[in-house]
């Protein structure tokens, strides 16, 4: 075992330290070796790389990194969104990144209940994608308290689309965004986008891979066996980054594939992969072709209730959801423009969020679910109904002075829910820039003395409109069916509109 002290190529002043013990962790085109203080790792790429592979490192860890660094909400990609390479160096003619070290919350605690082989290996997402992983009767299940629930997965896939919406920003494709580039911790709700040193430039620098079996768009597959020069011929792209977006997002809610039916296009293994992810690729939730819809008798028992969509459907991650990943896997599985982009993923997860509710089992595994319209709501994981009244509520926004319109947006209230600045005003705009300020709650609903109330903690300017009262700070109001509550008077401000269902 040694220590090897090498250079920057970017910065010959700058010197990075790495252990050599003889057996490097392999990735599948790096060699990962560690830093005597854990901080970072030095990664060579096994065969050496030529002028434009060489440039695009350079590029990355300095003009997109400072791109990142200096636009807005910097630190929270680079801390909490990416592992982004910062540097690059170079030994016997092989080309090597710094990459800051994951951190320790993307390492399994636990692993399997029963078997804890994987203690303290990666987080990486196949592992909550899933069914047979949470099935604790399958031998190699996952702890629960490493599982977290329902909610973690809407935090972890917003996080995901922010880190795509910011690339996309930049003018770059990931390439090969999958689970397996994905890290996430359930716990925390978190998640890292990893292996950043293949980004794809557009008409300067292609992609090295066609991406991983079950995300790689349908128009990749179908084109694969032209040559790479041939005009025809798709390479991935930010809109194949929007395809693998969309399944990743749809796996970490549903713990299915949108993709992986019943059908059987070939009995050549290889072929029917090849058609049924590209050409003939068919959504398994199909409104009017069911074609390619699961077999359930073909489900083994750890697969019974994730696998089914009879018992799951996709329609029940809420009204927003559903409308995208029908723009995903029907209009736009074989028509790429169609796709929905990053931030539109990331506003309907933030909506739908708006419109989770508590499970009243308190063994239940999943302890949240979304809103379905309904008059008496029913937990689609443990069947438990919900229990006593529940009120709705409906955004409306100030158009002009006397008209107020409705923003299509709602709120479901749980006793300790909060409302926050976005709620208040159109002006706020929950995304990565929020400030600390701005992250504060500025009221928040309970239930008390058999009533739901409204707790004014930080807005001036409440007023219960049906009333026509003020709610002075740190006093509250009742939430009665039909009940106008206004939060904000200013321009871009809001009012709430209360509908009491399951009464």
């Amino acid at each position: 075992m040694k220590t090897i002290t090498i250079k920057s190529i970017i910065d010959p002043s700058r010197t990075y330290k790495y252990i050599d013990d003889g057996s490097p962790k392999q990735g599948g085109v790096k060699d990962v070796y560690f830093a005597p203080n854990r901080k970072y790792v030095v990664a060579f790429f096994r065969n050496t790389l030529d002028f434009n592979q060489r440039d695009r490192i350079k590029r990355i860890v300095t003009l997109y990194l400072d791109n990142i660094k200096n636009g807005s909400a910097g630190d929270y990609f680079l801390q909490e969104i990416y592992r982004w390479p910062y540097d690059a160096v170079e030994q016997d003619g092989k080309t090597g990144v710094i990459v800051p070290i994951y951190d320790t919350k993307f390492f399994f605690a636990k692993g399997y209940g029963a078997n804890s082989m994987i203690k303290g290996g990666e987080k990486v997402g196949k592992w909550f994608t899933a069914p047979s992983f949470r099935h604790q009767q399958y031998p190699l299940a996952l702890d629960k308290s490493e599982l977290g629930d329902w909610l973690s997965y809407f935090q972890i896939a917003i996080n995901i689309c922010r880190g795509v919406k910011k690339m996309h920003q930049m003018g770059l494709a990931h390439s090969d965004l999958s689970y397996n580039n994905v890290l996430i911790d359930p716990v925390s709700k978190s998640a890292n986008i990893i292996d950043l040193d293949g980004l794809v430039v557009p008409g300067l620098y292609p992609p090295e891979v066609i991406g991983t079996a079950d995300f790689i768009a349908p128009e990749v597959l179908k084109t694969k066996h032209l040559k790479l020069n041939d005009p025809d011929r798709v390479l991935p792209n930010q809109k194949t980054d929007l395809h693998a977006l969309a399944v990743l997002i749809y796996m970490y809610l549903l713990r299915r594939h949108p993709l992986r039916g019943g059908k059987i296009w070939d009995l050549d293994a290889e072929k029917d992969e090849l058609m049924a992810m590209g050409e003939k690729a068919l959504f398994v939730e199909h409104p009017t072709d069911q074609m390619n819809a699961v077999k359930t008798d073909q489900l083994r028992k750890w697969e019974s209730f994730w696998g089914n969509p009879n018992k799951l459907s996709y329609t029940k991650t809420g009204p927003y959801l559903a409308d995208l990943f029908k723009r995903a896997f029907i209009d736009g599985l074989h028509n790429p423009m169609l796709r929905p982009i990053a931030n539109e993923w990331e506003t309907a997860l933030l909506k739908t969020v708006d419109l989770i509710q508590p499970c009243n089992n308190p063994q239940c595994d999943e302890k949240w679910y979304v809103f379905d319209n309904s008059t008496k709501p029913i937990c689609p994981f443990c069947g438990t109904a919900h229990k006593g009244s529940l009120p709705v509520i409906d955004l409306y926004f100030k158009f002009k002075d006397t008209v107020w319109k409705p923003e299509g947006h709602r709120l479901m209230v749980y006793h300790n829910q909060y409302l926050f600045k976005w709620h208040v005003s159109r002006k706020v705009i929950r995304n990565e820039s929020l400030t600390a300020e701005d992250k504060k709650p500025v009221g928040y609903f309970t239930y008390y003395q058999n009533k739901w109330m409204l707790v004014n903690q930080n807005l001036q300017g409440m007023k219960d409109l049906t009333e026509q009262k003020d709610v002075p700070i740190n006093s509250m109001v009742e939430l009665t069916d039909g009940k106008k509550i206004l939060l904000s008077n200013e321009e871009c401000g809001r009012s709430l509109f209360i509908t009491l269902t399951n009464q």
